[in-house]
């Protein structure tokens, strides 16, 4: 939260045009398609009752005269800010499209960090009994995990509300800011310097930037214009590196992670690849079902050797991975402090490249009179050079390459999907 605050605070300060896109990346955004009438009553109450039952989601972030950091703010009362439109009148080829633009200019609205709720929706009417409700939280209170957890919630207060019952949620053990105080209470003296002490070493001598070869010349400063690229594993390919995984007694993770490491050395000339990693960092069973900000961010280095086989880089991918989860509690903010990397505004520190292999799965839902399908709401935002961002999808591997448009065009994106499918193929 504390780097969170910090970039909002220093995208704020910005231009204009570098604000338009750097103060929307930290949102996260997800679309509910409903199928039937909805009961306006029960969606506003369930709604509501989220705000109530999760302090996160009434949380806000404040600076008093004299204090050198934020404090958070908790207010007592709070509803769920939810707007209506209705695209149902207009052409029909024409109605998810706008539809689509209305959802996704309400999730680049900049929230105000000083005010409660960091939450809101927009319920848009596409069809007779056809509705689209986006959801969009700023990543300071939230996280992937998170939004999981607000949709499941969501359809069981729904389903309870329509039905005139009063929504039977188990009592939360915790609150974020219970967890908040904890890690900063149990993450500090000896335990800290311990794992502070691993990332010195792990990432010493690591290169600042990775100089893929990009379309265009990097920007004085990052603005986090992005788009996004569909990536798909067709099951034949999925089953092939499921048994190759099996074979060398490394996850899924560590294989996908090895081969991304290989394609963007060799895209890039270099030998030595930094990957960031998000991690759900819920370790304890409190946390589970708390709506916050959890995750956490690994810096994954990757030596390549072009005398080495793949199964020695998959063996040395296994034992970094494996040791930088046992070193996984200390916040990459802190971690950027203790190494205090060359900083630039044109890149992010320690890495420019993200994968993440999702836990996570979207999921439908049946509701009294309704059908509900979770879907992701594509931003036009990138927090950093690319991110390849994949899930299980039953027999298949999904998923998107997010860029930077600042950097590169979408044909050359392309191209690297298609590398990487080749890539895949022949391992």
């Amino acid at each position: 939260q504390q780097r969170l605050w910090f970039i909002d605070q220093f995208e704020q300060a910005g231009s204009e045009s570098a604000r338009e896109f750097s103060r929307s990346a930290y949102h996260i955004a997800g679309v509910l398609h409903l199928h039937g009438l909805p009961d306006r009553h029960a969606l506003q109450g369930a709604l509501d009752t989220l705000v109530a039952r999760h302090e996160s989601l009434r949380t806000c972030f404040v600076m008093a005269d004299g204090e050198a950091e934020a404090t958070q703010c908790i207010l007592s009362v709070a509803g769920f800010p939810l707007q209506e439109a209705d695209v149902s009148r207009i052409s029909a080829t024409k109605r998810e499209e706008e539809a689509g633009r209305l959802l996704q200019a309400m999730a680049r609205a900049p929230f105000d960090l000083t005010r409660a709720p960091l939450i809101r929706g927009l319920l848009v009417r596409v069809g007779r009994e056809e509705y689209r409700l986006g959801l969009v939280m700023h990543h300071i209170i939230s996280d992937g995990w998170s939004m999981s957890v607000l949709t499941q919630e969501f359809a069981q207060c729904y389903a309870a509300l329509h039905q005139g019952q009063t929504p039977n949620l188990p009592p939360l053990p915790v609150q974020y800011a219970d967890y908040a105080v904890w890690q900063r209470r149990w993450l500090s003296g000896e335990r800290l310097e311990k794992q502070l002490d691993y990332w010195k070493s792990h990432l010493y001598g690591a290169p600042a930037l990775l100089e893929l070869p990009a379309d265009f010349l990097r920007p004085a400063q990052q603005s986090h214009a992005g788009a996004c690229l569909p990536v798909r594993f067709d099951a034949g390919l999925t089953a092939g590196l499921r048994a190759l995984a099996r074979r060398h007694e490394v996850t899924l993770f560590m294989l996908l992670h090895a081969a991304w490491a290989l394609l963007l050395g060799r895209l890039s000339g270099q030998d030595d690849v930094v990957i960031g990693v998000p991690l759900a960092n819920r370790q304890r069973a409190e946390t589970e079902g708390l709506i916050g900000f959890f995750v956490n961010t690994l810096a994954l280095r990757t030596r390549l050797s072009r005398d080495a086989s793949f199964a020695e880089l998959l063996a040395d991918t296994r034992a970094s991975t494996l040791s930088a989860y046992a070193h996984q509690d200390v916040p990459f903010e802190q971690v950027v402090d203790a190494l205090k990397p060359p900083r630039s505004l044109s890149h992010s520190p320690l890495f420019q490249v993200m994968f993440a292999l999702q836990n996570t799965p979207s999921s439908d839902f049946t509701l009294p009179g309704l059908r509900l399908g979770v879907r992701s709401l594509p931003q036009a935002t990138a927090r950093v050079d690319l991110s390849l961002i994949l899930q299980e999808s039953g027999d298949e591997i999904t998923g998107e390459l997010e860029y930077c448009t600042d950097l590169f065009d979408r044909a050359t994106m392309e191209r690297w999907i298609s590398h990487l499918h080749t890539l895949l193929g022949a391992l």
